[in-house]
């Protein structure tokens, strides 16, 4: 089992910055590919970013690329999400995944609100 809990969620203005955080724990972190997903309201929960093992590779969705950076730290167990120049459609509920496959996704936290007011 692998228990995900994401912080740093909160009421930003638009063109704003936050910074997500998702600490880990129980099995080995650096096993996982981490992810992160939001949902906004009536919508269905949409990918936002991928980050390899090693922090190697990163993927975003066009939505978010240029204004968010996915990064990780190994030795803390945590993932990061730093969101710039935030947008009112970035509204949602943020979730980390967990998966050893880079799509298959293994576990999930429980998600931090992001809400950006024009």
């Amino acid at each position: 089992q692998v228990q995900l809990v994401e912080s740093g969620g909160g009421l930003v203005q638009a063109g704003g910055s936050l910074r997500l955080a998702c600490a880990a724990s129980g099995r080995t972190f650096t096993n996982y590919y981490m992810s992160w997903f939001r949902q906004a309201p009536g919508k269905d929960r949409e990918f936002v970013s991928r980050i390899s093992r090693s922090s190697g590779s990163t993927y975003y969705a066009d939505s978010v690329k240029g204004r968010f950076t996915i990064s990780r730290d190994n030795a803390k167990n945590t993932v990061y999400l730093q969101m710039n120049n935030l947008k009112p459609e970035d509204t949602a509920v943020y979730y980390c995944a967990a998966s050893i496959i880079p799509t298959k996704y293994d576990y999930w936290g429980q998600g931090t609100q992001v809400t950006v007011s024009s």
